[in-house]
Parts: C-alpha cells; sequence; structure tokens
C-alpha cells in the first residue's frame, strides 16, 4: 500500500512531540475525493489539541494527527462525484474538529471543497481559508454588520483577525483594530481605520461599538460592555487558561441581556468557500502569510503561533 507524509504526535505535549511520520494514502469513498495537499496552516485549535486541553474530544488513540485547511489538487474522484475533475486546483477544510490536513494526501466529500483562487500560489491561498470563512459567519451571519456600524477586532494581526479587517471594511464598517504595537502599521496596511496598541489602551478609553469580533478569548465581560444598545459581539475563541469558566460564560451571554455574545463553531461548506475564493480573486481580501514552514518542521510552526506576536498565518508546505 502506497505511503504518505503526515505530521503526527504520539502523545500530547509541547510542540516537539510533533513528527513528520508516514501513514498508508487514504482510499476515497465513492463519494469522496482525494486531494494532494500542497499547503496547509497551523491554527489555534490545534495548539489545543496537541497540548491535550481538548482530550475529552480527541481522545487518547495513538498517533493522532493536526492541520484543518488545506489547498492543493484533486488527484483522484470517488465514482459517485460529478462536478469536479482530478487536477483541479481547490482549497477547503475539513469537518468540525477533525484534523489531519498536514499531510500528503486528504480525503474529503466535494461539498467541503471550491475551486482554489485562480491568482494565488497555493501556500499564499490558504492562508485566507479559516480566516476568511470564519469572519463572513461571524461579522455578516451571527453579527449581522451593517455598513457605517462600528466594529472592534481584536487580535487584528492574527490568521483570524488580519482577515476580519479586510471582511469588516469589504462589509462597509469603520474598523478599530487591537493589536501589538508592532503591528499597527500591518493592522492600518489591511485597512483599519484605528489601529490601537491593547497593551496601551484601556478598554474604557476605546468608545462603544455595534460589534465587536473577538479571536483573544480573555475578558470577554469587559469588552461585552463596549457594546452601544443593540450591539453584537461574536467570540470564537476562549480563555484556555480557565475554559470552562469561559464556555459557560459565553453560554450564558448568548441568553441573557440585551447585549448578547454569539459563539458557533466553524463548519464551512462549498458555497461559503466559492464566495471566499470570489473575495480573493478580485482582490478585496488579501493572503496574511506570516511565515512558510516545510512539513517537518511542524514542530517549529506550532512553537511559532505560540510565541504570539504573528502577522497573519503559519503556513505549512507539504510539496
Amino acid at each position: 500500500m502506497p505511503e504518505m507524509r503526515a505530521a503526527l504526535y504520539d502523545r500530547y505535549g509541547p510542540p516537539e512531540v510533533l513528527y513528520e511520520g508516514r501513514l498508508p494514502v487514504p482510499d476515497p469513498k465513492p463519494d469522496e475525493v482525494l486531494v494532494r495537499v500542497h499547503a496547509a496552516t497551523v491554527n489555534g485549535g490545534e495548539l489545543a489539541g496537541r497540548s491535550g486541553r481538548m482530550r475529552l474530544v480527541t481522545g487518547r488513540r495513538f498517533p493522532q494527527r493536526t492541520g484543518l485547511d488545506f489547498a492543493g489538487e484533486i488527484a483522484r474522484v470517488g465514482a459517485a462525484v460529478t462536478g469536479v475533475r482530478e487536477g483541479e486546483r481547490v482549497w477547503g477544510m475539513l469537518g468540525r474538529s477533525t484534523f489531519g490536513s498536514a499531510a500528503e494526501y486528504v480525503t474529503v466529500r466535494p461539498e467541503r471543497i471550491a475551486p482554489a483562487p485562480a491568482d494565488l500560489a497555493l501556500t499564499q491561498a490558504v492562508s485566507l481559508l479559516a480566516g476568511g470563512t470564519t469572519s463572513i459567519t461571524a461579522l455578516r451571519d451571527k453579527a449581522g454588520l451593517k455598513p457605517g456600524e462600528r466594529l472592534l477586532v481584536r487580535g487584528a494581526s492574527g490568521g483570524v483577525g488580519s482577515v476580519a479587517v479586510q471582511i469588516g471594511k469589504l462589509f462597509g464598517a469603520h474598523v478599530t483594530a487591537l493589536a501589538s504595537g508592532k503591528n499597527l502599521d500591518f493592522v492600518r496596511e489591511l485597512g483599519a481605520d484605528e489601529a490601537l496598541d491593547h497593551r496601551r489602551t484601556r478598554p474604557g478609553d476605546l468608545g462603544t461599538f455595534d460589534v465587536v469580533m473577538d479571536t483573544v478569548g480573555t475578558e470577554h465581560p469587559v469588552y461585552r460592555g463596549l457594546l452601544a444598545p443593540g450591539g453584537r459581539m461574536v467570540a470564537i475563541a476562549f480563555d484556555m487558561e480557565h475554559p470552562v469558566a469561559g464556555i459557560l460564560y459565553i453560554l450564558r451571554s448568548t441568553v441573557h441581556g440585551s447585549r448578547r455574545i454569539r459563539a458557533f463553531s466553524g463548519n464551512p461548506r462549498h458555497a461559503l468557500l466559492a464566495e471566499l475564493t470570489g473575495y480573493a480573486e478580485s482582490g478585496d481580501i488579501r493572503p496574511v502569510v506570516d511565515t512558510v514552514h516545510p512539513l517537518g518542521d511542524i514542530a517549529a510552526a506550532h512553537r511559532a503561533l505560540e510565541a504570539g506576536g504573528v502577522r497573519g498565518k503559519h503556513v505549512v508546505q507539504v510539496v
């Protein structure tokens, strides 16, 4: 049976538990396609999974895998699949809480892929996937962001925040970005109307907002308090140091009070992926790559994201 390279770990722990190993190339079911992966990215959920903070979900069977999104080309088409062809450049994401795209091949159902942006290298394009699909869902579908509204993005230079700034501007909002001091010019270049150092700016000095998008996961009550009447907050992260308390607060706030927090678990399908392709091809949003790491340096990629100060995405190049 042919084998492929894949990022694996045999126990929970720090980035050093990751290594490049070998697994059998998966055989697509009749309703699946086999994608040869060119690039993936490192996301916060994978850090939590690898460290063991999600072990109630990920279990204790090893080796385990990492990687959520991917960009590549279709290598094989299942017998029952129509509308796609071998050799087609595609991008997509695995199912909710499913990891494994940091590998040479993945199998997915066709509704989880769409044509990749035509004019972008796949290592560039993949940087938009998680942030783009999350931001569109958060700002348009959950928060109902309207033109002219005031939007605050916390963690604006990160993998999701850097795309949220762009999507917010695309939807016509006035965007205030909170980021580290060294990244303020970066988020201004992405389109932020105001860029403020989160270490030097007190939340009480920010004013009020119609929508707050939180990618950091801490101080939810504080930033919820910045919402104007009728304001909406979308939280895509929670405090990993106190996960139970963070989750419970979000759950309570979804049903109590006038300024509710929206939360969701991303599970993008073809229509959303295709919409993101259109925004990328039109130039409405641009790639946000911090560093490209070879698959063999998967531990370094995780370590770099954990260190913070990221500008966009850490990309894992497979081929």
